[in-house]
């Protein structure tokens, strides 16, 4: 499903671009595509702690999660930027607006690591092409459903710094931990307690574009985590 939902996102923001209109026939462009990231995650999380509950795993799982993870989180991103770009910047860089697919192959790049790196079996080194997705999907949703985001025009700049910086990150050396909850205690939760916190606020007061102010925020507790190290 997590798979699925990435492919019809990526489908709907590529046909988008080739037609300048939504497949459904709406007229919000990225609504469709940043929620289906959205519900990728959800299925993505609830394999893991599905599988945790049951006490199940395997190699295949392994592979076809990061396969799923590497379009929902990887490819589908991408193809919203690139919609961005191909509706505001088309005329002025022609086929340049398929420059954030670096996105894919960082992504790829991360994934790969993550499958052999054995540091990474409690927290992550790096962020998690699924933080970055999210990133992604909320910024555009709210763009899309907030009449004053709405108005705010992106610069390519500000696209290409993003996908730059989103692309360092995700194959950085930077330990973030992990927001997969194991147990229902206090201990060993803290930081992923107080994170949902602030983002439940920045949720209810700035809507979906919260998300990405909380995304923000759990880098920035993890390298502040790491200076403290």
């Amino acid at each position: 499903m997590n798979l699925l939902c990435g492919v019809v996102s990526v489908v709907l923001s590529l046909t988008s671009v080739a037609t300048g209109k939504d497949l459904l026939g709406e007229d919000n462009l990225y609504f469709y595509p940043a929620v289906l990231i959205f519900m990728g995650a959800v299925f993505d999380f609830f394999d893991g702690f599905v599988a945790r509950m049951l006490h199940v795993s395997s190699e295949i799982g392994k592979e076809l999660d990061s396969l799923a993870d590497l379009c929902s989180f990887g490819f589908a991103p991408a193809g919203l930027y690139i919609l961005y770009l191909a509706q505001n910047y088309q005329s002025d860089l022609g086929l340049a607006v398929y420059f954030p697919i670096v996105l894919v192959l960082f992504s790829a790049l991360r994934l790969a690591k993550f499958n052999v790196d054995k540091r990474q079996t409690e927290s992550f080194i790096g962020l998690t092409t699924t933080a970055t997705a999210l990133f992604t999907a909320s910024l555009f949703l709210a763009k899309s459903t907030n009449p004053v985001l709405s108005n705010v025009n992106l610069s390519v700049w500000v696209i290409a710094i993003m996908v730059a910086i989103f692309c360092y990150l995700l194959v950085s050396e930077i330990p973030m931990f992990s927001l997969k909850v194991k147990h229902f205690e206090w201990k060993g939760n803290e930081l992923r307690v107080i994170l949902l916190a602030v983002g439940l606020v920045s949720l209810i007061v700035i809507g979906v574009g919260g998300i990405a102010f909380t995304i923000l925020l759990y880098v920035l507790f993890s390298l502040v985590k790491m200076f403290i190290k």
